[in-house]
C-alpha cells in the first residue's frame, strides 16, 4: 500500500517541519522524475510519484545517514504503507548488501539488523530500480547530471561504492533504451525546478 498524492505531499511537508533542509526539494525532484519516466514506460505515474516523494521520509527524524533508511522504513510500516517502506529501504542499495551504503553507519544494532534482514528479504522490482535512478539525478535545485550528482555525494561523504556507481550508469542506459529517449529530455532537466 501507499498513500494518495495529497497525503504523501502532506507527510513530506510535516517531515520538513521536523527537520528542514534541502532533502525536501530533492525528494520533490525525485518524484517529478519518477512520474515522468513511469508515464513513458507504462508504469503507474501516481505510484511512482508518491514513492519518489517519500523515499527519504526517514529524514524527518533528524540528520542521520544510514539511520534515515531504518527510520523511513519503520515510519512507513507504522502507517501501513509497506510499498513505501520498501522504497525507503531499497533506494540506497543497488543490491541486497547493506555494507555498501554510501555515507556514515550511524545505526544501532537493532536498526542495522532491521536493514540487513529486510534488505535480504526484499524483491526489487521496477519501482525500486526507478527510484534508485531518480535518486541519482535529483538535486535540491532541480535535475542534475548523474555523474555530477554522484561526484557531489562522493565529495560530501568521502567515498562512493564503485558497484553502486556502475549500477546507476547501467540503470540510466537501461531506462533510456526502454523509453527510446534521452533520460534528461524525459525529465525536462533544463527547465524543471521544484516548487515552480
Amino acid at each position: 500500500m501507499y498513500p494518495s498524492r495529497e497525503e504523501a505531499e502532506r507527510l513530506l511537508v510535516e517531515a520538513e517541519g521536523c527537520n528542514p533542509g534541502p532533502w525536501g526539494n530533492h525528494s520533490r525532484v525525485a518524484a517529478h522524475c519518477a512520474e515522468a519516466i513511469a508515464a513513458r514506460l507504462g508504469l503507474d505515474p501516481e505510484k511512482a510519484y508518491v514513492l519518489g516523494l517519500l523515499h527519504d521520509i526517514g529524514r524527518k527524524y533528524g540528520k542521520r545517514h544510514l539511520g534515515h533508511v531504518s527510520d523511513g522504513y519503520s515510519y512507513m510500516m507504522s502507517l501501513g504503507y509497506d510499498e513505501v517502506a520498501q522504497i525507503c529501504l531499497t533506494h540506497s542499495f543497488s543490491d541486497h548488501d547493506y555494507k555498501k551504503y554510501v555515507g556514515n553507519f550511524d545505526t544501532n544494532e537493532e536498526e542495522t539488523a532491521l536493514i540487513r534482514d529486510k534488505l535480504l528479504e526484499a524483491e526489487f522490482d521496477d519501482y525500486d530500480y526507478l527510484i534508485q535512478l531518480c535518486d541519482a539525478i535529483a538535486g535540491a535545485e532541480g535535475v542534475m547530471d548523474m555523474i555530477e550528482r554522484m561526484s557531489d555525494v562522493k565529495a560530501r561523504y568521502g567515498d562512493y561504492d564503485p558497484v553502486k556507481w556502475d549500477s546507476n550508469i547501467k540503470l540510466k542506459a537501461y531506462y533510456e533504451e526502454k523509453m527510446g529517449m534521452d533520460l534528461y529530455e524525459v525529465v525536462d532537466k533544463e527547465h524543471f525546478k521544484p516548487g515552480a
